[in-house]
Formats: C-alpha cells, sequence, structure tokens
C-alpha cells in the first residue's frame, strides 16, 4: 500500500541496500569528466576531508550533472531566442551567450554580474603619463 501510494504521487521509490552498495562499488572503476585532483583540491578548499575516492567520484559525477544541466538549459534559451523572428542572427550558427548563461544560472539561484568594463589590454584603463609640452 506504501509503494501504491508513492506511485500515486510520481515519487521514485528509494533504492535498497543493495542496489546502493553495487552503485559505490562502480564508483571504483569509474572515471568522470571531473578529474579527481580537481575535485579533491575544492573539497579540500571547503574544509570537506575524505580518504574514500569512491565518495570523490561522486561528488564529481554530482557536479558533472549540474553542470550538464546548466549548458543544457542554456541550450534551450539560446534555442528559443533563436527562433523568435525579432531576432537578427547573421548565420545560422547557434550560438551560447553569456546572457543565456546567466538566465539559465538565475533557475539554479546563481547570480552573474557584469564587470564594470572589459580591458582587452595589460595597459587598458591605466593612466598614461601626460605629455611633456617641452620634449620636442
Amino acid at each position: 500500500q506504501d509503494s501504491q501510494l508513492k506511485m500515486e504521487l510520481n515519487q521514485p521509490e528509494l533504492p535498497n541496500r543493495d542496489e546502493i552498495e553495487d552503485f559505490i562499488s562502480s564508483m571504483d572503476n569509474y572515471t568522470t569528466v571531473i578529474p579527481d585532483e580537481v575535485t579533491e583540491y575544492y573539497l579540500k578548499r571547503s574544509g570537506f576531508v575524505c580518504p574514500d575516492a569512491r565518495v570523490k567520484r561522486m561528488v564529481s559525477l554530482a557536479a558533472q550533472k549540474f553542470l550538464s544541466d546548466i549548458v543544457n538549459d542554456t541550450l534551450q534559451i539560446a534555442k528559443l531566442k533563436a527562433q523568435n523572428p525579432n531576432f537578427r542572427r547573421r548565420d545560422r550558427k547557434l550560438v551560447l551567450t553569456t546572457e543565456d548563461l546567466a538566465s539559465a544560472l538565475r533557475e539554479y539561484g546563481v547570480t552573474v554580474k557584469k564587470p564594470d568594463y572589459f580591458a582587452d589590454t595589460m595597459s587598458a584603463g591605466l593612466a598614461q603619463p601626460a605629455p611633456n609640452p617641452k620634449k620636442k
């Protein structure tokens, strides 16, 4: 009766102990897109220390899924924008913009702010010495 109630509410059933153990043991041989060293670096920076490589790979897998969802949402936003008849495109290529990414990230509670200005060279924005009128 409990499982019937869960099905009526469209809630997935929780995995049993054997399924969880199989999943954890499969992490031994799984290679994530995000390297273990990168995950370990950020886990240590956040204060998380765990000697079990499988746990680190599960965190990598969760981060990979999160990034994949964001990129997919950004793609969908770009496609919707490209279908707008008022939207002008120079060519037929679909381009993911920072604005599209910011819109997708907003759905996840992440705010993206543009910098005050963009410097395309190292000297851009630096004060230039005033010319010396006496030198000629």
